[in-house]
């Protein structure tokens, strides 16, 4: 039993499964009429019952939905060899435990485009050169150019650190593993370490590919700082910073991109691995403006919404601000709606249900007075970290 519990749902597919004596009688016998009622002969005296079958078919199908195959023989054979769904591993545990991270794969194009996200240029170069680029045009990046294979995204919460990244899955075509610390992290001993390895091979056998750590200073913080330090931590933060270094040893096309909001609390052995540093900051006027002018666009024949307010009023907000800020001014028509329909004591079917007026410039007002900013208060931490360790563009 303890066997079977450690195996994943398709172990049956990498290794033989163990049957009793009678039941393997009864298998050759039955194989050798031909005419089995529940199964199918495998060409070895063997018979799969028709619920494994069934399971196989299916798990077939999804690797030939997203362009890979799980490497076991099969009635459908592809015309040109796939590249199969796991590496060989040694032992069926690495093997689970690589199953597991294959949930965080994410398989389906994000849709984010850099069009998408307004404003943050500097960060956008910077990316393009650092992951974009030696896609595209492999043969300018070796030698001394060879890649960068670690890049840090910080700056306050909520100004698109996430989205930057979903727009290099989009605009790279690569495999994205999107971590963070629930993926990596377990309660068996030894699991966490196996797991960081098993990331990485995962992660070269997809190659070209991007491994995104979000949050990543609740993975690696300072080491040795605290005695009630657990030993499990350094383990995991010590594998992490060994694979790491592994990258820059080899010419498949992985790159660990990590995101954080204190990136001061990070360990110095993993912002030397983190090459390139990038500040994303608080959105400047053009961009909060760009962001206002697509979150409340102007409807025309009604009044005009005072943008220039709006980009005034708003400097210290982040992206989530804005939308914040956004959404409350488009919940007060919807307000003095719902006043009007409280008022009238009666159920009013859906159909007969009014449409909620324009947004008004009075609105924008309340919207500013009951939104504040959420994170302009540290903005002067992110400069001076960015001064001591950051990446720039020199024009």
């Amino acid at each position: 039993m303890a066997e079977e519990a450690s195996r994943g749902p398709w172990s049956f597919l990498f290794a033989k499964k163990k049957e009793s004596h009678d039941g393997q009688t009864d298998d050759k016998k039955a194989a050798s009429d031909g005419n089995h009622p529940n199964g199918a002969s495998n060409g070895n005296g063997y018979v799969k019952r028709a619920s494994d079958l069934a399971i196989y078919e299916q798990y077939q199908n999804q690797g030939g939905n997203s362009g890979h195959s799980n490497g076991a023989p099969g009635s459908r054979i592809p015309e040109r060899p796939q590249k199969p769904l796991f590496p060989p591993f040694e032992s069926p545990e690495m093997l689970t435990l690589a199953e597991s991270l294959s949930r965080d794969i994410i398989r389906g194009n994000p849709d984010v485009t850099w069009e998408s996200i307004k404003g943050l240029e500097n960060a956008k170069r910077l990316l393009k050169e650092a992951v974009v680029m030696p896609i595209k045009y492999p043969k300018y990046f070796t030698g001394l150019l060879s890649p960068w294979k670690g890049i840090l995204l910080f700056g306050p919460p909520g100004t698109g650190k996430t989205m930057l990244a979903k727009a290099i899955a989009t605009e790279c075509n690569t495999t994205f593993f999107n971590i963070s610390a629930s993926s990596i992290v377990s309660k068996w001993r030894g699991d966490s370490e196996k797991l960081v390895r098993v990331l990485f091979d995962l992660a070269r056998h997809h190659a070209p590919s991007t491994i995104f750590l979000d949050e990543i200073d609740a993975i690696i913080s300072h080491r040795g700082e605290a005695r009630s330090e657990h030993e499990a931590s350094r383990r995991l933060k010590t594998e992490l910073l060994i694979q790491m270094d592994g990258l820059t040893q080899t010419n498949e096309l992985v790159f660990v991109l990590a995101a954080t909001n204190l990136p001061w609390e990070l360990d110095a052995a993993m912002l030397r691995r983190l090459e390139k540093r990038i500040l994303v900051p608080l959105p400047e006027p053009e961009a909060r403006r760009a962001m206002f002018e697509e979150l409340l666009p102007q409807v025309p024949g009604e009044d005009a919404l005072p943008y220039d307010l709006l980009v005034e009023r708003s400097g210290g907000y982040s992206g989530s601000d804005i939308r914040l800020v956004s959404k409350e001014a488009a919940m007060q028509p919807l307000r003095r709606l719902m006043a009007l329909l409280e008022d009238r004591r009666e159920v009013v079917p859906e159909e007969e249900l009014p449409n909620v007026g324009p947004i008004r410039p009075e609105d924008v007002e309340v919207a500013l007075k009951n939104t504040r900013p959420s994170a302009h208060l540290h903005a002067h931490l992110y400069d001076k970290f960015n001064d001591d360790y950051g990446s720039q563009i020199l024009q």
